[in-house]
């Protein structure tokens, strides 16, 4: 990249970031996923189009390893513990075999049908075998779509596990390539080395951050978020030292603080949200800079043949083989198999050969880039309708904006939780102070048809109430009982 001013390059990435964000807001009415105009403005913006000419693989590849530590954090942090448990045997299937299973369909396919050698086509397979945590959710949000059964929770996991096996192998394959005596087998105990100490790392670092977040006195509420940034960077960056895998210690150290309690919890969850949207958003337009729209259509009868047979037999194939004996209905194996989307880690890993110097390099990177835009275009635009053609659409739960929050401080217990007053419960058409709950409970707001009430002993709650509460466990399950089970469940008192 040639040298430029410094303001130059502030202003031109600041109204690229703008820009990116108004085209999405007009995409998303249109029905075409934000992730794709983002790589869309950055090839409008890159040599043959504004003439932008950006061209330093070894920054993209560094800028996006960055940015899928703090993406796959945030992923971690998001994850539900209750809701993944139940699928955690299911989504490693899919991170691993599932994995093995797209990159072999797509080696044997670009060696049979295009006539590539083994370890190229591969490397190929290897490099877009993962689906991509940041293109399922963003696209599933920006749809409002929610899904039945298991499916959200196995996506979840599955984007968040299935890259460092995706990494481990596109850099396996490298090795390989670079050494052409070595055997297969020579990189096995890599991966077990890597996977182990990936896991052990992101366990043990995870429940140290913890430790660190709740017993760290800072003198600003601010620098718990500084503090939160320094110790993901800390987890990743150690783990890669000794040998193991950043991308899932990060994932898991993500799990552990996530479901726990600590301070200023819900400052920390807005701020890694924040960083991960402008990892993603800077990301794809970097990706985009990288990428000369002319140099696509030599490689488009290929590059689209490989899309095809990835989108229509490589994912489906691999996701059936993954859960032949799960009991999960073949429905919503389906949704699972169309809701694979891959978006910027292959791009990032297509990065590999290039600053390795392989041959066939660029014009991998360009199979693989054309394959995104189409993965993206094609499962990203169409999720809705195959949702309802499968019957696996559900309606997502509606929530409550309350005019006030409760942060834990890490120490307490406590959790303010809505709880909504049934019909034919205790508490329906009776005062608070009748209720006779717990003296450490406290009944803070009351949500009656969208207007908030100010909760008082002679307040009667009526049949539809939404209280928010403010106590410990087990009160917290008294109060439940009382409100939302019939009075003779509950009993009276």
């Amino acid at each position: 990249m040639s040298e430029v001013n410094p303001e130059v390059f502030l202003l031109a990435t600041g109204v690229l970031l703008v820009v990116s964000l108004v085209v999405s807001r007009l995409g998303g009415r249109l029905g075409i996923p934000g992730l794709l105009l983002f790589l869309g403005v950055g090839m409008l913006a890159g040599t043959d189009g504004l003439g932008i000419e950006f061209g330093d693989y070894q920054l993209a590849q560094t800028l996006g390893t960055v940015a899928l530590c703090f993406i796959l954090f945030q992923g971690g942090l998001g994850t539900d513990w209750g809701h993944t448990k139940p699928v955690i045997r299911k989504g490693v299937s899919l991170a691993t075999i599932g994995v093995l299973v797209t990159a072999g369909v797509m080696a044997a396919f670009a060696h049979f049908a295009f006539h590539w050698e083994w370890l190229p086509a591969w490397l190929l397979g290897a490099i877009v075998s993962s689906t991509d945590a940041s293109a399922v959710f963003s696209v599933l949000k920006e749809r409002a779509l929610g899904l039945k059964g298991q499916i959200a929770p196995l996506l979840e996991f599955e984007s968040g596990g299935n890259d460092p096996m995706a990494v481990f192998l596109t850099l396996g394959i490298l090795e390989l390539i670079a050494h052409p005596g070595a055997g297969v087998l020579s990189i096995v105990p890599l991966f077990l080395e890597e996977m182990v100490l990936g896991a052990v790392m992101g366990g043990v670092l995870g429940y140290l951050a913890l430790r660190a977040l709740n017993r760290f006195q800072l003198q600003f509420e601010g620098l718990y978020s500084v503090l939160s940034l320094a110790l993901a960077l800390i987890v990743f960056n150690a783990t890669a030292v000794v040998g193991g895998s950043g991308f899932l210690a990060i994932y898991i150290a993500g799990v552990i603080i996530g479901n726990a309690e600590f301070i200023h919890k819900r400052t920390i969850l807005s701020f890694h949200d924040g960083i991960a949207w402008i990892m993603q958003v800077v990301m794809f337009l970097t990706l985009g800079l990288l990428v000369n729209p002319h140099e696509l259509w030599p490689t488009a009868g290929l590059s689209l043949a490989c899309a095809l047979v990835l989108v229509l037999v490589a994912r489906p194939l691999s996701v059936h083989l993954a859960l032949l004996f799960s009991n999960m209905p073949f429905n919503q194996r389906n949704m699972v198999a169309w809701t694979g989307l891959r978006g910027a880690v292959p791009i990032v890993l297509a990065t590999l050969p290039l600053v390795a110097k392989v041959p066939q390099a660029h014009e991998l990177f360009n199979i693989v880039f054309f394959i995104v835009l189409t993965s993206v275009l094609l499962q990203g635009t169409t999720l809705v309708r195959v949702a309802q053609w499968l019957g696996v659409r559900a309606e997502l739960p509606t929530q409550t904006e309350y005019p006030i929050s409760y942060t834990p401080t890490g120490h307490s217990k406590n959790a303010m939780v809505e709880v909504e007053v049934m019909p034919g419960s205790l508490g329906a058409g009776r005062r608070i102070m009748d209720l006779n709950l717990p003296p450490d409970a406290l009944v803070v707001l009351v949500n009656r048809g969208g207007e908030f009430l100010i909760p008082k002993g002679p307040t009667e709650l009526q049949p539809g109430d939404n209280v928010l509460v403010l106590a410990g466990p087990e009160d917290l399950e008294r109060i439940q009982t009382r409100l939302s089970r019939p009075a003779l469940a509950a009993g009276v008192g």
